[in-house]
């Protein structure tokens, strides 16, 4: 299932900020302790003339108290001053400036502000990128008890990432934060439960999990909790479920929740079969570069189905998906260029592509391959190539024996072990696996089991 990375750090800036002071006093006492040097005062009047309470908002003034209580070292404005340097906000923006007043926070134990600093080492922003310093500063929020930070430990732990990979470790911390309600953290215990990473393997406990981030509208775990229902891993198969979860998460903008609403609406499962509502997911997942759903809406086109026929679009599509390196977009624009079919024949064109899909085990592309060198087209004519691509297909699940059998005749046998063991070199090269028969041609569903 798809697992969480880290939190940006434009989230954890804003999580950053949730601390309100203790507003005991009116404004007008509030101005008189902060005139008077009291820190707590500043920084309280800092946030009212940040949020407008109380007076007008004025970002310049909050600004000017922030200052004065960081200078004082009260952490929580420190945190404050580096936000509004940041953003540019009643201050000149100044990376550098925000930066300094992180890290002065941080350096007091500011956990929220420890958590930036981190993030801004992992992501190399403003200061330089160093995973280890990332972790060092995950690590002093974390045992603070500040779940964002958990949840980003867990992560580097997940990942290896600055410190040895360690999937014990990463559920410790996944757990702590999860235990919070970081639906992130919940969502990626999930997984580690799915997938038996650090704890024994157990779906129901990942449903659980999913269902606790997905509930509260965590988009990821919404995604996971559909496919679970999809497949009746941990829970009892059930399309409608599926198709409820993943409409959640597709409204969200999860490019493979709107995939798999697509492909649900395509095969009327758990929903009315609508190929117009096929196709509005599909593209809306396409819009987002996703090859899978880009490979989807070239197959709609070249069949007429939820939009006009149109071998021009699904040539467009398949494309825009073979560049990405799909591999079933990159034999059906083979098979367009070796047709004319939405493009100019071109058999050079279709051996390009059909080569691109061969070198990831495509069937249909290695039998083709064949076929081109059989008879001369786009390459030279070579029945020992076409031997070999022959050999290949079949291996893949392609039945080519008959087209073996006619080259053979023309072929000595020493060809034939040529080809053989060039079959054999290419095959390891691609680190190709025998198939028991290629896979039909259809819409695809975005990966469930990541």
């Amino acid at each position: 299932m798809k697992t969480a990375s880290l939190i940006s750090i434009l989230c954890l800036l804003i999580c950053s900020l949730s601390a309100f002071g203790e507003q005991e006093f009116s404004v007008e006492e509030l101005h008189q302790k902060a005139t008077a040097g009291d820190a707590k005062a500043q920084f309280n009047l800092g946030l009212m003339y940040t949020n407008g309470e109380g007076v007008a908002k004025d970002f310049g003034q909050a600004v000017h108290w922030y200052r004065k209580a960081a200078e004082q070292g009260d952490a929580k404005a420190q945190n404050q001053l580096a936000f509004k340097y940041l953003m540019g906000d009643g201050v000149a923006k100044d990376l550098k400036q925000a930066a300094h007043w992180y890290r002065k926070a941080a350096e007091q134990g500011h956990a929220p502000a420890q958590t930036v600093l981190g993030a801004m080492y992992h992501e190399g922003w403003v200061v330089i990128k160093d995973a280890k310093q990332a972790v060092s500063w995950y690590r002093k929020a974390a045992e603070q008890g500040y779940a964002s930070a958990q949840y980003n430990l867990g992560v580097m732990y997940n990942d290896g990432d600055g410190l040895v990979k360690d999937y014990n470790q990463a559920v410790y911390w996944y757990r702590k934060s999860a235990e919070q309600g970081d639906t992130g953290a919940q969502n990626n215990l999930g997984s580690m439960y799915l997938n038996g990473q650090g704890v024994k393997k157990d779906s129901k406990q990942a449903a659980i999990w999913y269902r606790k981030s997905a509930e509260k509208g965590f988009a990821m775990a919404q995604y996971n909790l559909g496919s679970m229902y999809l497949t009746g891993s941990g829970v009892s198969k059930d399309y409608g479920q599926a198709g409820h979860w993943f409409r959640k998460s597709a409204e969200q903008g999860y490019a493979d929740a709107q995939i798999n609403l697509g492909v649900m609406y395509e095969k009327g499962n758990g929903v009315a079969k609508d190929a117009k509502q096929a196709a509005h997911w599909y593209s809306k997942a396409a819009e987002q570069g996703d090859a899978v759903a880009q490979y989807n809406i070239g197959l709609m086109y070249a069949r007429g189905e939820g939009f006009a026929k149109d071998a021009n679009q699904a040539v467009h599509w398949y494309r825009k998906a073979a560049e990405q390196g799909d591999v079933d977009a990159q034999f059906q624009l083979g098979l367009c260029y070796a047709a004319g079919r939405g493009v100019a024949k071109d058999y050079k064109q279709a051996v390009h592509w059909f080569g691109l899909a061969a070198e990831q085990g495509d069937a249909d592309a290695l039998y083709g391959l064949g076929l081109l060198h059989t008879e001369g087209n786009g390459v030279p004519q070579d029945n020992v190539q076409a031997f070999k691509w022959f050999l290949l297909a079949e291996a893949a699940g392609e039945d080519s024996k008959a087209k073996r059998d006619a080259l053979s005749e023309q072929m000595t046998p020493e060809q034939i072990l040529k080809a053989q063991r060039l079959a054999k070199e290419y095959s390891a090269k691609h680190k190709l696996t025998p198939q028991s028969q290629p896979a039909a041609r259809e819409s695809k569903a975005a990966t469930l089991g990541k």
